[in-house]
């Protein structure tokens, strides 16, 4: 049986979350529909969840990305239960993330409320049937790239994610910058380039996010994708809030 590396404690990813300006990122992701998170977990933590990679007996599946018509590069799901540090991220990030969910909900008209504590919305996906495991583990080549796409799974849909970059930009690999387009109703989509550094994260639109118009609230469409890697060696920790049917 393969044994799990302790990583860190989940008091210590914890207290990292809670500590971040919540404030302004809810204000960057009301304004862009994305917002980046600075120094989210350690260098070391990095390597170690990079790391995980190797090791089959924590993962679900795997996805050849092009096999799949995705982009290129491969990523694989991680399997219950989840590393510690892994599932304490999911469960410290969600409770922030909630109440921004719900507003931009009301803002839509979308009639439905996320609880305030992430195992309670785990609940509600698991008896719609969505029960395998979403967070991932991503790596990408020298020539890989990731398709602009959302990450639907099912009925269930929690409206924000957070990609976690795992590697040193300039170091590790060059390109393979977080790419967000977002669709606004009779106009021409507007791109986002989100630049991270080795430990850095995005909190992202999952496929929709309200908009202020000069008629009211409308609604507009995000996908998110990774342009063309030209050297090296990318990985990233994908935090999907919902789970898989």
């Amino acid at each position: 049986m393969t044994s799990r590396p302790p990583l860190a404690h989940p008091s210590t990813i914890s207290r990292r979350v809670d500590a971040l300006d919540w404030p302004a990122i809810g204000r960057d992701l009301d304004a862009f529909g994305c917002a980046a998170i600075r120094s989210l977990i350690t260098p070391a933590l990095c390597d170690e969840l990079a790391g995980l990679y190797r090791q089959d007996a924590l993962f679900r599946s795997r996805i050849d990305m092009r096999r799949h018509g995705f982009g290129s590069g491969e990523y694989k799901y991680f399997a219950y239960p989840l590393p510690e540090v892994v599932a304490a991220l999911r469960s410290t990030l969600y409770p922030h993330l909630a109440p921004i969910a719900n507003r931009w909900n009301e803002a839509m008209g979308v009639g439905i409320d996320y609880p305030a504590v992430h195992a309670d919305y785990l609940d509600r996906c698991h008896r719609a049937g969505q029960s395998r495991p979403t967070p991932l583990l991503l790596q990408y080549e020298a020539g890989d790239y990731n398709c602009l796409h959302q990450d639907l799974y099912g009925e269930q849909v929690f409206p924000l994610q957070v990609a976690i970059l795992l590697s040193e930009p300039g170091k590790d690999f060059t390109g393979g910058e977080f790419v967000m387009t977002e669709q606004r109703p009779r106009m021409q989509s507007r791109a986002e380039v989100v630049s991270l550094g080795k430990g850095d994260a995005v909190a992202f639109a999952v496929s929709q996010r309200p908009v202020q118009g000069t008629r009211g609230t409308y609604r507009v469409n995000l996908r998110h994708g990774v342009s063309r890697l030209h050297a090296g060696h990318r990985q990233t920790l994908g935090i999907i809030f919902h789970d898989a049917a």
